[in-house]
């Protein structure tokens, strides 16, 4: 089960300020839950709205993102949720189904990952008024979408052994190279399927004011917040740290000679205009040539994710008491990772096997990198949570062809996917009948540049 998306879903859940329902006095009028668009045959009410824009500006918040005007946030998660919509829509067309039993796993899953039963989970996000049902339907929602991107985009997904041959012929060059790793951000100004003229002298003079303005001094978080139409807009429009081959080399190319800070000219592709920041840069040396000796590690771990019910914090200070436990000669590592770790490793002892250089996350490999075998890490954060982790043994072995063309690979297939996949999302959009119902939120769901 793709727990990651679940995980992020739980945090998102958790943070939710939910509307009451039923809270006025008896006397009080009731005022009606009128509907706000229609997405195709279906409805959005102004109460589903007005709970996801709630849960945007607490993400935000936390995020120390400032918000947009209350109107321009509003167009925003609206249009976030027609697509989302969408989505669903057309998974249920397609026969796309997670029946019950699957849920109740995904939910149990995400119980277990907090040490608690799905009775405890429930009664959690009860007091932290969550309605329950709504959290298993969003949890439903978001193991669909993704089987649907699994269908529509990564399973069509094909790299030939050309492209591969051409991707290691760009990455040799001396049997090592700099193992660059990017933090990009984006806004990007979306453009419908065949686009007229106009348009597109609209978007790109509004991707040119962005731009503009960020050269100004202008916050980044603030106007992806406000304009991006990308996926990760609420993020501040941030894609997290990445090597160059899990970006598009557009945006590769766009950002090479930046400094960290720096803001590219704007630069345009088949989804529509890209404003693109270089948040940092940094690198490491890495063998990259078959036949040369490339040292293994044999590694084990375990891992805590933060999320609302978990903090980062907590996760921190368990560790180091099992740490604690460890060095004292009271507890077992693997068993511990058996019953703390959640983790597909847990049920082995949290055993990672022999690692190559490039197999794991860099904050993770830094770490395990700098231990002796039988030396056990501080508590180290990587995208994926927070680790204990320990070197069991190191052997210097040679990385073969076929491991070198296996990687170039899977590189070339996640670049291919995550282009494919914005590119999919934008002709669903184009392709969706949607029908505004309130003046507002006609007018909410235009550019900017269009009013």
């Amino acid at each position: 089960m793709p727990s990651r998306y679940i995980l992020r879903l739980v945090a998102a859940w958790s943070a939710a300020v939910l509307i009451p329902f039923g809270a006025a006095h008896a006397a009080a009028p009731v005022e009606i839950d009128r509907i706000a668009v229609v997405v195709n045959s279906e409805a959005i009410t102004e109460r589903e709205l007005q709970q996801q824009v709630l849960l945007v500006q607490r993400q935000l918040r936390e995020q120390n993102i400032e918000a947009p005007p209350p109107d321009v946030l509003e167009r925003q998660v609206l249009e976030r949720m027609i697509v989302d919509r969408a989505q669903m829509q057309l998974a249920r067309d397609s026969g796309l189904r997670v029946d019950d039993a699957q849920l109740e796993r995904a939910v149990s899953a995400i119980a277990a990952e907090n040490r608690l039963t799905p009775a405890q989970l429930r009664e959690r996000l009860s007091r932290q008024g969550i309605d329950f049902e709504q959290f298993r339907d969003e949890v439903r929602g978001q193991l669909v979408r993704q089987r649907l991107r699994e269908r529509e985009i990564d399973n069509k997904v094909q790299i030939s052994d050309a492209d591969v041959d051409a991707f290691l012929a760009a990455q040799s060059g001396g049997g090592a190279a700099d193992r660059t790793e990017l933090h990009v951000a984006q806004i990007l100004l979306r453009l419908p399927e065949g686009a007229s003229a106009e348009q597109i002298e609209r978007q790109r003079l509004r991707a040119e004011e962005i731009e503009r303005q960020l050269r100004a001094g202008a916050d980044f978080g603030r106007l992806a917040a406000a304009f991006s139409d990308a996926p990760e807009a609420m993020s501040g429009g941030s894609l997290g740290w990445r090597t160059p081959d899990r970006l598009p080399q557009l945006f590769v190319d766009a950002v090479r000679s930046l400094n960290p800070g720096g803001v590219a000219p704007v630069v345009r592709s088949p989804a529509g205009f890209h404003v693109l920041e270089l948040v940092d840069r940094r690198s490491e040396s890495m063998p990259v040539a078959a036949g040369r000796p490339v040292v293994q590690t044999h590694a084990r771990h375990i891992l805590i994710r933060p999320n609302e019910i978990v903090s980062e914090e907590e996760a921190v200070r368990r560790l180091r008491e099992i740490k604690q436990r460890i060095e004292a000669g009271t507890g077992d590592f693997a068993e511990l990772a058996r019953q703390y770790s959640v983790d597909g490793s847990a049920g082995r002892g949290g055993d990672l096997g022999w690692v190559y250089p490039g197999d794991t996350v860099p904050e993770f490999e830094r770490a395990m990198n700098a231990l002796a075998p039988g030396q056990l890490s501080d508590p180290v954060r990587t995208p994926f949570g927070v680790h204990l982790i320990q070197v069991v043994e190191r052997r210097t072995d040679e990385s073969s062809p076929d491991r070198l063309r296996q990687q170039a690979r899977q590189a070339l297939r996640e670049r291919r996917i995550e282009e494919n996949y914005e590119d999919w999302l934008r002709q669903l959009r184009d392709r969706t009948y949607v029908e505004y119902k309130l003046d507002r939120y006609a007018m909410a769901a235009q550019p900017s540049g269009e009013r």
